[in-house]
């Protein structure tokens, strides 16, 4: 009971200078109301954006798989031609498009407002879009998700100036990881991608803006392509006492061999050794001569165009395959990566993990074919980027083997352990040095 001096407590009454109050909080021209839509509007651009730069991508690599079986010995010079022009016209209209995209966000979110004008620039990501597809008409050893990264931190930063909300870094994130997510159909990876390779200081605040896109984007590119799995259904497995005999061979061979991809791309793209040197000097001819090794491996090889997917697909299912092709696709996807041309490594390093694995399969025999394969990708993709835990989680949401992510963690942790002692410096990381002023 109140004193009989005070009035007594009653409900709060909601007079008009209250909801001009909430209105001015929370309303429709809010600040807080206007982040809000332009997260959701984002992550559903994102989504669209994604579906349709895959639908491209996997068009353009069946136009060119039909070509180079018509013409077979015409990429030999086709490709070098177009390896030298795309370089040309990515210094010339779009610098900062050349390279995976992932590097450009990891520097963006330094200072994201004037990165909306350069590197996560519509003019940067549509450049990127066309010569990437470019690239992938030509039998580069690209893949498409690196570039939707970048993409996607665009469509965020156009939404955010849209509806006038100031940038933060964090939406960046949320936007390259909601791109990695829409690009495999793996919103767990995608989480993971953005606490492993694109935050450099992780804030738990992040978290629900990183899982809104994931999720808008995923059932936008969802509703467009299926439920679908990246590799198929799978559902390898591996018993225990083969485990432990697989499990370090495939850890510290992958983790090797992956340092030692991250080591010479580093070196070629950012090191300052002679040949470093001459591809900054002379960086059309260089690319030429890159193309010229694309060309030259593919025509002989007949596997090493675009991706690798289907190569890939093939050898995780258990079907034989030429034990050349892990080494051949790895040069591929280092001569492509190396020449300046926008593109990205995730497909085609799963590619060259699977290679691996078929490496790997004779020393095994009593093991299930499937289940060596995918720890030679997990092995080999943790070596590449130091992300093991991005590694397992697309492994086993690209192949629904999800009974094989203990041993899989294991050669993950393993691999990044070995990598690290060939390569110090993670990939992305290093090569953000080429973009450190956004």
């Amino acid at each position: 009971m109140a004193p009989p001096h005070l009035p007594a407590a009653g409900p709060r009454r909601w007079t008009a200078r209250r909801y001009r109050a909430l209105l001015r909080a929370q309303g429709p021209r809010s600040v807080r109301f206007r982040a809000r839509l332009a997260i959701l509007a984002g992550a559903v651009a994102i989504g669209a954006a994604a579906t349709l730069f895959a639908l491209a991508a996997d068009w353009a690599g069946g136009l060119f798989a039909s070509s180079a079986r018509q013409f077979r010995y015409a990429p030999l010079l086709t490709t070098p031609l177009l390896f030298a022009a795309l370089v040309w016209l990515t210094r010339r209209l779009v610098p900062l498009a050349r390279g995976s995209g992932i590097p450009q966000v990891i520097v963006a979110q330094q200072d994201p407002e004037r990165a909306t004008g350069s590197l996560v620039s519509i003019r940067t990501v549509a450049g990127k879009a066309l010569l990437t597809l470019a690239a992938v008409l030509g039998g580069a050893s690209v893949g498409r998700e690196g570039p939707t990264v970048q993409i996607a931190a665009a469509v965020m930063g156009l939404t955010h100036r849209l509806l006038r909300v100031p940038l933060r870094g964090a939406v960046l994130i949320a936007g390259g990881a909601a791109g990695v997510a829409a690009a495999f159909n793996t919103p767990l990876a995608g989480l993971l991608f953005a606490i492993e390779e694109l935050a450099s200081a992780y804030e738990q605040r992040v978290t629900l803006l990183v899982i809104a896109a994931i999720v808008i984007a995923g059932m936008v590119a969802q509703s467009v392509q299926g439920d679908y799995v990246y590799f198929g259904v799978i559902g390898a497995h591996l018993a225990l006492g083969p485990a432990l005999l697989a499990v370090p061979v495939a850890g510290i061979a992958g983790g090797l061999a992956g340092g030692l991809f991250a080591r010479l791309m580093l070196a070629l793209a950012v090191g300052g050794g002679r040949v470093a040197g001459w591809s900054k000097r002379r960086p059309v001819l260089f690319a030429g001569a890159c193309g010229l090794v694309v060309g030259a491996l593919g025509v002989a090889t007949g596997l090493t165009w675009g991706t690798g997917y289907e190569a890939a697909r093939t050898m995780i299912i258990g079907v034989d395959a030429p034990l050349w092709f892990g080494p051949a696709k790895f040069l591929a996807t280092l001569a492509t990566a190396v020449a300046g041309l926008p593109g990205g490594i995730f497909a085609p390093s799963l590619a060259v993990g699977a290679g691996l694995g078929n490496l790997l399969r004779p020393l095994f025999p009593d093991a299930p074919a499937s289940a060596i394969v995918i720890l030679g990708m997990v092995g080999y993709f943790a070596g590449v980027v130091r992300a093991p835990l991005t590694a397992v989680i697309i492994l086993s949401e690209t192949t629904a083997s999800r009974g094989l992510m203990l041993p899989m963690f294991a050669a993950a942790f393993l691999a990044d352990g070995a990598s690290s002692l060939v390569c110090r410096e993670k990939l992305y990381h290093g090569l953000s040095r080429a973009f450190d002023r956004p």
